[in-house]
């Protein structure tokens, strides 16, 4: 079993939010799973252009470490996305990541896959921020098994950090368990048939501009 970490925050695995993630980390490889980590901090992924040359073939035209890190999402049985809440979002380096996952979404290409997300705060909403990291794991077709958050005066505090990094590697464990039994979550159907279908018209609509993603759905995506 292979899981994938991203992390997002700019001080990398230093941060408050890189130890919720090491806990989560360190409890899913002690449960069997193969984990590797992607430091976006440390890569070269550059803002979407909006260019809509990937749905023509399959392919980002931008020549920098985002290849990788798809490759890595394609591979791995697991996601997980960890981030510190910014201003009500992720930060700008997992935006950046995100945003260029459009064909992926289109294709549904972790269709299958499970997903969870890690996130801290200043002084809160990081419940918000990791609700909205999974329902990108979710478009991208992952069954997603929650979230776990803490703010920094919890993690200041020894009792509170106890408790959150305890969470964090509940959730690390309960991500590979949901890997191992197939699990399916079926409060998760709806939106994801709704989803699908959503994009499915969309690249109907736009099949002579968008050939690449209108064959796969004419040919592996016509199972959905």
């Amino acid at each position: 079993m292979k899981l994938l970490a991203v992390m997002g925050s700019p001080h990398g695995m230093a941060g408050n939010t890189g130890q919720l993630l090491e806990a989560l980390v360190e409890a899913a490889k002690g449960a069997g799973a193969q984990v590797d980590l992607f430091c976006l901090s440390d890569m070269d992924i550059k803002p979407c252009r909006g260019c809509g040359a990937c749905h023509k073939t399959g392919e980002c035209v931008i020549q920098d470490d985002f290849a990788q890190v798809k490759k890595a999402l394609l591979e791995a049985d697991g996601i997980v996305l960890a981030s510190p809440n910014y201003i009500f979002s992720v930060s700008a380096q997992m935006k950046a990541m995100m945003d260029r996952c459009s064909c992926p979404i289109h294709c549904q290409a972790l269709d299958g896959r499970y997903g969870a997300a890690v996130v801290t705060s200043g002084g809160g909403g990081e419940d918000e921020v990791a609700d909205y990291a999974q329902r990108f794991l979710r478009a991208m077709g992952c069954w997603t098994v929650g979230g776990a958050g803490a703010t920094a005066w919890q993690l200041a505090d020894e009792g509170g950090k106890k408790e959150a990094l305890q969470r964090a590697a509940e959730l690390g464990r309960s991500l590979v368990q949901a890997i191992s039994r197939k699990r399916t979550f079926p409060e998760q159907a709806e939106e994801r048939t709704a989803f699908q279908e959503r994009i499915r018209e969309l690249i109907v609509i736009h099949k002579e501009e968008w050939p690449y993603e209108f064959a796969w759905w004419q040919n592996v995506g016509s199972g959905h």
